[in-house]
């Protein structure tokens, strides 16, 4: 575990500069149909328990490069190795690793997602895996349009826009209602499932969100009572969720990083399943199975699996040599809205 001392030394005479470079991992696997994030418990009292992601600084001297680092702080704090890793965003807001008085070395972050096929009763010393929709419920779309959008989010967020100020549509053209429109998919605008990150950080500006209150934003204040929506993480490590389940549900899409969370071996209806989780949304079944078939991403084992409650299923693999016929062998689906 990170100490404090580790993130935030005590500042030198004339240091007010200082910089240090943090590392934060989002690491993501499937289980029972379920997309869960690899969470560690925080230490700190200023917490109030609230789990992170696994994150540590970058040290030179010890790291010789930052993906280097990256695995090694994962490992210390949950004894996992990870495999497919990609760098999301740097964030450098300060405040982002405030503490009282702030007047410790500017944190920047870079974020990295990576997935893994995992054992998640595994042990994993101090970290545990946690549903990814614990922290962000309202993008499960899986079941129908999740009630916490009509009951809690969109009349807030209609008040919130209501409220503020008229900006100067010349140094504003996008309005806060066309945003609230374009991101939350209302008044006749569809809903985009990548748009995780901005309905987050529309969430935090309008001061809805644990961590907007833990920062002491004005706007945080002026909710009485102040809503439940999703579990808050420490820091800014939501934010950095929200910006990997982004890049995922885009990802998927166009490269076959899907593939990186299934066995080796797998049924359409579980591949469908995880593709569904990742989305939050539901997949027409033979439109799915056509297109994944057509495109040729996988090819068929030869093998079945008759524990399927039903009729015995065919097993497939992924076929790597999509990736020399195609410049973007994704999964290209489009989501029902049930």
């Amino acid at each position: 575990m990170v100490s404090p001392k580790q993130l935030h030394p005590a500042p030198e005479p004339g240091d007010d500069a200082a910089v240090e470079i943090g590392l934060t991992a989002a690491i993501v696997a499937v289980h029972d149909n379920n997309p869960q994030i690899l969470t560690v418990a925080a230490s700190e009292p200023e917490h109030d328990g609230r789990d992170g992601l696994p994150f540590g600084p970058f040290t030179p001297l010890r790291h010789r490069t930052l993906e280097a680092g990256l695995r090694s702080w994962v490992r210390e704090q949950s004894g996992l190795g990870i495999g497919y890793v990609e760098q999301l965003y740097t964030f450098g807001d300060r405040g982002r690793h405030a503490r009282p008085g702030d007047h410790g070395p500017h944190v920047v972050s870079i974020g990295y997602v990576a997935l893994i096929r995992v054992d998640v009763a595994g042990d994993l010393g101090g970290g545990r895996w946690r549903n990814w929709y614990d922290f962000l419920p309202w993008e499960d779309w899986r079941h129908g349009k999740p009630a916490i959008l009509e009951r809690e989010i969109e009349p807030r967020l209609r008040r919130w826009v209501a409220e503020k100020a008229p900006r100067d549509r010349r140094f504003t053209p996008v309005t806060p209602a066309d945003r609230l429109k374009m991101c939350f998919g209302l008044d006749g605008v569809a809903w985009d499932e990548e748009k995780v990150l901005e309905r987050y950080e529309l969430l935090y500006e309008a001061g809805l969100v644990g961590e907007a209150r833990a920062d002491q934003r004005p706007a945080a204040e002026a909710w009485q009572p102040f809503p439940d929506l999703g579990t808050p993480m420490r820091y800014d490590h939501r934010r950095i969720l929200a910006t990997a389940m982004s890049r995922l549900r885009a990802k998927i899409k166009y490269r076959p990083v899907i593939f990186e969370l299934m066995d080796e071996s797998f049924t359409l209806f579980e591949l469908q399943r995880t593709v569904e989780a990742i989305l939050g949304s539901h997949l027409h079944k033979q439109n799915f199975r056509r297109l994944v078939e057509n495109g040729g991403l996988v090819e068929p084992t030869g093998e079945v699996r008759s524990n399927t409650g039903g009729r015995p299923a065919k097993l497939f693999r992924f076929r790597p040599e999509v990736l020399l016929e195609r410049p973007a062998p994704g999964v290209r689906v489009h989501p029902l809205r049930v």
